[in-house]
């Protein structure tokens, strides 16, 4: 589980230190191949993929936090501390991309993932229909994180690592759809980190999940 756990921790590192160069570069007018050749439009995949992921990663951050406050498992803590930091991170990176573009954080009227387009664009590994009363696919609804704010030890253990495999697997469709479809080079690479990342902690969860006679929900 160690190994697991690494290996996701060091694919996410090699994205955001990646992204972060290329960041830097293109905001002190530095070109390249990194660099986009243009700016992306305010309906793009590279602008959508930022907006709709950072508030997806946002609610990763604040159900990272509940659950350690709920639990005094070293494990559980430790995975929602890495989350929370590493999502945080990364959604400043993408609110930054926004404001080097010169693109609103928020459309209004712009449905949730959009930039995916239609014809089976949310088909595909990790993909899962919007839950009702969910913003997007895998993000908890109100109740939902009612629930976890309400639970405590194993109880907040297994609903919090029950709710982050659902929000990774629609994370994960989200971030293979960007790396298909985005053309800012950096943050495709961002994209596939994601990807990389959030599958092998799947895999971490479902061993979690397991250790304690549970398994995920889907």
């Amino acid at each position: 589980m160690s190994r697991t756990y690494w290996a996701a921790g060091a694919a996410v590192l090699l994205a955001l230190l990646f992204a972060t160069a290329a960041t830097v570069s293109a905001a002190s007018g530095g070109g390249g191949a990194d660099a986009p050749s243009r700016t992306p439009g305010l309906h793009s995949p590279d602008a959508g993929f930022a907006r709709d992921m950072a508030v997806h990663h946002q609610q990763a951050v604040e159900m990272s936090f509940v659950v350690r406050d709920r639990t005094q498992d070293e494990a559980v803590r430790s995975l929602a501390y890495d989350i929370a930091n590493t999502q945080a991170n990364q959604r400043g990176m993408l609110l930054g991309w926004l404001d080097l573009w010169g693109l609103p954080k928020v459309v209004a009227g712009e449905p949730p993932m959009s930039w995916m387009g239609t014809g089976g664009e949310h088909s595909g590994h990790g993909a899962q229909d919007t839950a009702p009363g969910a913003l997007m696919p895998g993000m908890a609804t109100k109740e939902e994180l009612t629930q976890l704010g309400a639970a405590g030890g194993r109880d907040a253990e297994v609903l919090y690592l029950q709710l982050m495999t659902d929000h990774h697997e629609g994370g994960v469709a989200m971030a293979e759809g960007c790396a298909r479809q985005c053309e800012t080079p950096a943050e495709r690479a961002l994209a596939q980190g994601m990807v990389e990342a959030q599958q092998s902690e799947l895999t971490l969860m479902a061993d979690m999940l397991r250790q304690r006679g549970a398994a995920p929900r889907g």
